[in-house]
């Protein structure tokens, strides 16, 4: 049969447009197709991009507010939430006007509109002008990202509370704001808000913030928000959600009791699920564990010639891996177009993780719990920063960088900094790992001093293997 396309992408996000300029790359007749009222994905319009540059604020509002610590003045200092947001508006136009010309680039076609596959092979597009077309290909990627999701709480769907979405486009800067939930998007904008001077309280469902990472890093990010008058109730039970007039009111279950708390914006921040609902998937035969896409280490679906990458499939929401998915499942239709026999796989042996909340957090490959479920015999060794000189000139003191070894070999399973500049700091233990490094190797490389990246010689030292 002949097809339009070798290779037709769903979504134009940074998934979608990696996989399309890789498969056109190789020779492939590439689509893509974008349905939503803007182009750029999650990581451009509403994610990435648009909280970092919301927090860069707060950080050198922040910076001021200590000013006096370093013996400098910063009197009558003060925000314009109008400017901030509108800083925000036009720095990501240009990343979005951007993404935009590297799709309309001409190296493949480019569709505004919602698809939906009518079979295996076929897409019916709802263009975005009211007409329709239908498109087929020989393969396909999914890469339609996520979306905001609500618990069923009382009372929550009809407050009026803000999203991650609202937070990132408003100009209002409250007095006082509520935060439900406790992952990365809700830390990141509670330490937005506190560092402005908002009053900040905290529910989390589970038993620690940042669920997934070690409890000694959680610790450490918890106390500084709390070190910052913010409240943080953990373990709590949400019973309804309530709105006198302009205030909010949360009413939840904590240590046995029942306990509510009032302010003047609610940031629902539980989080998000995959974009799949409007694709089809029954008609392609394509699987789904409850919305999320299943996908093999090749980023095959159940129909091996539709792929997946990026948050519809997991299995981390995080925009370096969507692309280092949709680069391989690109590579991999191509040898599927040239009946190669070998396809290529994704190794998450370097998950790399960032938080950026102040102190920030960065990870790469397993924690200590990951490691001990994989069955490995570990060594681990810390070094605190307020024991280093350079985040003492820094005062940037909380928190420590941790190594996590294998026992026999030393050979490094992991790194965690939480701490000033983590989500750099980080990058270090990651090249280290990438050439499969022991802690020996990384103790005997020249760090200059004094510099924040010289905390990595302290455990690396006193987990190097011995000397013959």
């Amino acid at each position: 049969m002949a097809y339009d396309y070798d290779f037709a992408v769903i979504g134009g996000g940074s998934a979608g447009y990696a996989a399309a300029r890789t498969a056109a790359g190789l020779g492939l007749k590439t689509v893509v197709i974008e349905g939503g009222p803007q182009v750029g994905g999650l990581c451009i319009l509403r994610g990435c991009m648009p909280s970092k540059t919301l927090i860069e604020t707060a950080n050198r509002y922040r910076t001021l507010r200590d000013a006096s610590e370093f013996g400098l003045y910063a009197n009558d200092i003060g925000y314009d939430g109008t400017a901030i947001i509108a800083r925000k508006r036009r720095l990501i136009k240009e990343f979005a006007d951007y993404r935009a010309e590297q799709l309309e680039s001409g190296k493949f076609t480019f569709i505004r509109g919602k698809a939906r596959f009518t079979d295996p092979h076929t897409l019916d597009i709802a263009l975005l002008d009211g007409s329709a077309q239908t498109v087929t290909a020989r393969s396909f990627l999914i890469a339609t990202g996520s979306v905001l999701t609500s618990p069923p709480v009382p009372g929550l769907a009809e407050s009026g509370a803000w999203t991650s979405d609202d937070v990132l486009d408003k100009a209002e800067i409250p007095k006082s704001i509520i935060v439900l939930g406790a992952g990365p998007v809700a830390l990141e904008l509670a330490h937005y808000y506190n560092a402005l001077g908002v009053e900040v309280t905290i529910i989390q469902r589970g038993e620690q913030v940042l669920k997934g990472l070690d409890p000694d890093v959680a610790e450490v990010v918890e106390q500084a928000f709390v070190k910052r008058d913010a409240r943080v109730f953990k373990k709590t039970k949400l019973i309804r959600v309530e709105r006198d007039g302009e205030r909010f009111r949360v009413v939840f279950e904590h240590d046995g009791s029942e306990k509510s708390v009032e302010a003047d914006a609610l940031l629902n921040a539980l989080g998000r699920k995959p974009a799949t609902a409007h694709l089809g998937l029954d008609a392609a035969g394509v699987e789904l564990d409850d919305c999320r896409i299943k996908a093999n280490a090749h980023l095959q679906t159940s129909v091996p010639h539709i792929f997946a990458a990026g948050d519809c499939t997991g299995p981390y929401e995080i925009v370096h891996i969507a692309i280092e998915q949709a680069e391989i499942a690109a590579r991999n239709i191509a040898r599927l177009a040239n009946q190669h026999p070998q396809l290529e796989s994704i190794d998450y042996r370097l998950k790399l993780y960032a938080v950026f909340t102040e102190p920030q957090v960065g990870t790469v490959g397993l924690t200590e719990a990951e490691a001990k479920e994989k069955g490995y015999e570990i060594l681990t060794a810390s070094y605190p920063f307020n024991d280093h000189g350079k985040s003492m000139v820094m005062n940037e003191m909380e928190g420590f960088v941790k190594l996590i070894v294998e026992k026999n070999s030393r050979e490094i399973l992991g790194g965690t900094v939480v701490g000033p500049h983590a989500s750099d700091l980080i990058q270090e233990i990651v090249v280290a790992m990438r050439f499969r490094s022991t802690a020996g190797q990384l103790a005997l490389i020249p760090h200059y001093h004094p510099t924040l990246a010289e905390i990595w010689t302290y455990p690396a030292s006193d987990l190097a293997e011995e000397l013959p």
